[in-house]
């Protein structure tokens, strides 16, 4: 049994497969969780040249924007910079109930891996882990290396849920956000989530 959620940290890093980590969003929204939301210099980049959209720079305005685009309630999400040491997010005081870095870059996930926290992401990871709260990390890269590969048993060993961002297609999709919502039901899964996004297997027999 999955324990009922009320907030998840959702960290955007510079991996390819930002389409992932907005829809992934909207759906946390619709949920309706508190999101504290963490996005990377690298992460701006991929977003425009993969989807055309330009994510403010400033923390405040990139709140007002995805919360009037995404129809969020008051205060339901928060976004902080990467190095606001004041954010919830920051202090095992106050961990969000599960945290989800989608897309995780191999940097992001390295530096997770080894404890680094130079960065408010990476921070929050950690505090994931050091309170023993559920941290999904969906890499996207091919092929892994050694090191991605070993930096990604680290993690599991430290109870972290590794899901690649590699869809299946039984479901028979039909467009690229089919693709995408077969991720992000699997995420929404393992958060506990219900949704509808796509059949499960053996519903249709």
């Amino acid at each position: 049994m999955h324990s009922p959620l009320n907030t998840v940290t959702l960290a955007l890093s510079g991996a390819s497969g930002m389409a992932y980590g907005l829809r992934l969003l909207e759906c946390l929204l619709t949920a309706e969780l508190q999101v504290y939301l963490l996005v990377s210099q690298a992460a701006h980049i991929v977003a425009k040249q993969e989807l055309g959209v330009v994510l403010p720079a400033r923390a405040s305005d990139l709140e007002r924007q995805l919360s009037d685009s995404l129809g969020a309630h008051d205060g339901q999400l928060r976004v902080f910079g990467r190095e606001d040491w004041n954010a919830p997010v920051a202090s095992g005081s106050n961990p969000a109930d599960a945290m989800v870095v989608c897309p995780c870059s191999m940097g992001t996930l390295a530096a997770i891996a080894h404890g680094l926290s130079d960065n408010l992401i990476e921070r929050a990871a950690d505090v994931m882990l050091k309170e023993q709260r559920k941290l999904i990390l969906v890499p996207r890269e091919a092929p892994f290396s050694t090191l991605h590969l070993e930096n990604m048993l680290a993690l599991s060993r430290m109870n972290a849920v590794i899901l690649p961002a590699n869809p299946g297609f039984y479901h028979q999709p039909r467009s690229v956000a089919d693709i995408v919502d077969f991720i992000v039901a699997r995420i929404l899964d393992q958060l506990g989530i219900q949704h509808a996004l796509m059949a499960r297997w053996g519903d249709n027999r």
